[in-house]
């Protein structure tokens, strides 16, 4: 069940539709995708191009005693290499976002003097073929001295833990206290006190069809580097980047047409691709790597691991919450890259979406010898989020309370948007009852209890769970201020241009990334309404060219801001021209008022009067080619106009560590429905539904496949998908044969629904959306914890749930017991 709305149908006699938004306008970029005529990064080649190939450290953590590329060199076909040597005398280590002694860390394309987790590249061989380059890597001899790794994060900061890094002690990156209303006066004011000792986020990855890559050429004559590559954020990438090279900032040009996904994965490629640069300018020849499926899960960005420890939860006995406290503890890997900026983006949901005015958090961010962390789907706040729905269920559940009334109770209501949080973010819009009550509506949740009985006549344990999850969206960067005072960074930025052509015809630039969100169709869509056309008129330039005029600091696909900041950009550039039409055809057309000038059919025509009218074709050429006749005063008129949307934030608070750090508040609440097998763990997602609230919907058929896709990732998740290391930091799930990722098969039946809260502080009312999987995690989770119920109350403590692990709680439910305690005051 997929509520839509369906694009009506018209005859070519009929007059253009008028109001493209909220239409299942088709996809513009399914054409070229479905002929197989996209341009992806394996697509690109160059005349006599090298293959590269990454030799990567078989150890965790060990010195690197000696490196000898020369057998490898002397191998016919073989370009030449690029070792960790040569990277530290040719760049300066990446700039560090934390503040010492975590900015202390020194992080460079390759390894220089030490492995820090297996997988790390400590040697670049380019060859002839990507096969050869692969033999060759095999003759690079690199002698190592095994060090002790740390793998727990819970042990990372002891006295006696291997140290990392020599500059960073303890190997503690950041550490900070938040503290909210008086937590001290909500548990004075408690009936009760629930206590957690323990809960785990596993690291997982959201793995995207199209692995990273690029092709990078190196030109003499003006020292300006071309990199063609599935970068997701090459604003980012190319602030790192610049300093590192030691190059200015213009002389790195990112280009990319299609994308095979992105999640967070590809943001923080710029080791690598500092990597390409070097050798392509050493061997003068354009350098191209794709990375393989084993690299990808060894040494590309995970998902945060996070571990919830000494949880406490004031609460009354009818089941209000009056505010938690929590040791967290972040493991972000080897390196920092994007770290730490998740310990802060996750308060930007701090009270999740509940009224919690009193909170108390110890965050610290530790490095381990696993691979470095980065945005995943949902970065931050994901994991935190999982952890509210967790303490909804397990309070609930303590108190013999009913889940779905506890929710309600401690919901925002829709009468308090724009609700401020404890720390100062703003919830935008929404109605959580309202979209849980039509979630819960898609499962019969009237039903339940008898469809219960029925599975226990077949021996299954029947469960209902409920994940409840905001999608933060259009950041405010100067929340990074609040992990480093000193970072100059604030607010964000998009930027699109919208000209009108000396034909008439109408292209749009755009400054994001897209990676498969169907950007080129919904920025037609906005065009049409405001230019009167139809997005067939409209010509979006496919991907991305940081050499456009469309590109900023902060261009880019990432963290769920399309629907505001791109779209914002196009709304203004879109409107710019179309105010420069209205008065170039006023003038034209005898010297009538612009507001006497309505836009409709590639026509700018006198109102009330459609005879009197100037095509659009018209209007390009005299702009264009023919602009004499203008007089003086219009000849500032372009028809090309620029635009920067930049959202209405301020800098936050950095001594209480409180302001609005992200712009909008989309929503997901899911329900899920299982059946487990008593005697092996083994279940079965039985019925599934997810409501979603993204305000006004641009495109719906592109909302329904974000809710699918952030769903399929989220049922992975808890499900199989998690990165597993061993104590001597080997990567037990390297691959897709021991990494199981979704596939359609797997997927339960979905039912899916929406409601619309326009958000009052955006240009189109609408929310960016898609990063809302986390509540499939916590529905799962919560269903699991329902139907083990009858076998002991187990509590789900971790947030991937094999068959294994739930074998292992219906065989000895008491253990997780000892995880929870209930003080009565």
């Amino acid at each position: 069940m997929t509520e839509t709305t369906v694009a009506p149908e018209r005859t070519e006699t009929e007059a253009p539709q008028r109001g493209y938004i909220g239409v299942n306008v088709p996809r513009k970029e399914d054409k070229r995708l479905v002929q197989g005529e996209g341009l992806f990064v394996d697509d690109v080649k160059r005349h006599g191009m090298a293959y590269v190939h990454f030799v990567r450290s078989p150890y965790a953590h060990a010195r690197i005693a000696s490196v000898d590329v020369s057998k490898a060199e002397a191998l016919d076909g073989v370009y030449g290499t690029l070792t960790g040597d040569e990277v530290a005398e040719l760049t300066d280590p990446f700039f560090q976002i934390a503040p010492p002694p975590g900015g202390h860390v020194k992080d460079y394309a390759l390894a220089v003097g030490r492995v820090r987790h297996v997988g790390e590249p400590v040697v670049a061989v380019a060859a002839r073929t990507r096969e050869l380059a692969r033999d060759a890597a095999d003759l690079v001899e690199v002698e190592y001295e095994p060090l002790d790794p740390i793998v727990d994060p819970e042990r990372a900061a002891d006295p006696d833990a291997p140290q990392l890094h020599d500059d960073v002690p303890s190997n503690t990156i950041w550490n900070g206290h938040f503290d909210y209303g008086d937590y001290d006066g909500a548990l004075a004011a408690a009936d009760k006190v629930i206590r957690i000792k323990r809960l785990h986020f596993d690291r997982f990855s959201s793995t995207p069809l199209e692995t990273s890559g690029a092709v990078v050429e190196y030109n003499r004559g003006t020292g300006q580097w071309t990199l063609h590559c599935n970068n997701q954020f090459p604003g980012f990438a190319i602030i790192m980047m610049a300093p590192a090279l030691r190059t200015g900032m213009d002389k790195l040009r990112f280009v990319s047409q299609d994308v095979g996904g992105g999640f967070g994965n590809k943001i923080c490629t710029h080791p690598q691709l500092v990597a390409l640069c070097l050798l392509s300018r050493k061997l003068k020849r354009a350098c191209q790597w794709t990375e393989w499926r084993t690299e990808q899960h060894m040494a590309n960005s995970h998902g945060n691991e996070r571990v919830f420890l000494d949880v406490e939860v004031p609460v009354t006995d009818d089941g209000l919450m009056l505010g938690f406290k929590a040791r967290m503890i972040d493991d972000c890997g080897a390196y920092t890259r994007y770290e730490p900026l998740g310990c802060i983006i996750w308060a930007q949901v701090t009270p999740g979406a509940y009224r919690w005015r009193n909170v108390r958090v110890e965050f610290t961010q530790v490095c381990t010898n696993k691979s470095p962390c980065g945005p995943n789907r949902g970065y931050s706040r994901m994991q935190h989020l999982w952890f509210t729905e967790r303490v909804m269920d397990v309070v609930a559940d303590e108190l013999k309370l009913d889940r779905v009334a506890v929710r309600k109770k401690n919901y925002i209501r829709a009468d308090e948007m724009p609700y401020e949080t404890p720390n100062g973010c703003i919830y935008d819009s929404g109605d959580y009852a309202l979209c849980l009550d039509k979630a819960l509506e898609l499962v019969d949740y009237e039903s339940i209890e008898e469809r219960r009985r029925e599975a226990e006549s077949r021996g299954k344990l029947l469960g209902v769970g409920i994940g409840s999850t905001l999608d933060s969206g259009t950041n405010n960067f100067g929340q990074a201020t609040l992990v480093n005072p000193e970072l100059q960074y604030s607010v964000n930025n998009e930027v699109a241009s919208v000209k009108l052509d000396i034909f008439g015809e109408i292209v749009v630039t755009l400054g994001t990334t897209p990676q498969g969100q169907g950007h080129e169709t919904t920025a037609a869509q906005i065009v049409a309404d405001i230019l009167g056309v139809t997005p067939d008129d409209v010509n979006v330039r496919p991907g991305h060219d940081s050499y456009w005029n469309s590109h900023a600091g902060f261009s880019g696909t990432y963290a769920s801001q399309f629907a505001v900041t791109g779209l914002g950009a196009v709304k203004g550039a879109t409107e710019m021209l179309a105010d420069q039409i209205r008065t170039l055809a006023g003038a034209v057309l005898g010297g009538v008022p612009p507001e006497q000038i309505e836009l409709a059919e590639g026509f700018a025509r006198i109102k009330g009067n459609p005879e009197a009218a100037l095509p659009f074709m018209a209007c390009g050429a005299i702009v264009n080619a023919n602009n004499a006749v203008l007089p003086l005063e219009l000849r500032d008129i372009t028809l090309n106009c620029r635009y920067v949307y930049v959202p209405p934030h301020q800098l936050p608070d950095k001594e209480r560590k409180y302001g609005n750090l992200t712009l909008t508040y989309a929503t997901q609440i899911h329900a899920c429905v299982v059946e487990v097998d008593e005697e092996t763990g083994s279940y079965e997602i039985v019925d599934y539904g997810a409501v979603d609230d993204c305000g006004v919907r641009i495109n719906p058929q592109i909302v329904e496949g974000q809710v699918h896709g952030a769903t399929a990732q989220a049922l992975g998740a808890a499900t199989h998908e998690t990165f597993a290391y061993d104590e001597q930091g080997n990567l037990l799930t390297p691959n897709f044969y021991d990494y199981h990722v979704p596939h359609a098969l797997d997927m339960p039946p979905l039912k899916t629904g929406y409601i619309e809260s326009p958000s009052p502080f955006t240009p189109l009312g609408a929310k960016g959306m898609g990063e809302g999987g986390g509540a499939g995690l916590s529905a799962v989770c919560s269903a699991l914890q329902d139907a083990l119920r009858p076998v002991g109350r187990p509590i789900v403590y971790d947030s991937c749930n094999p068959y294994w692990r739930v074998w292992e709680m219906l065989r000895d439910p008491a253990k997780t017991r000892e995880n929870v305690e209930v003080e009565t005051r």
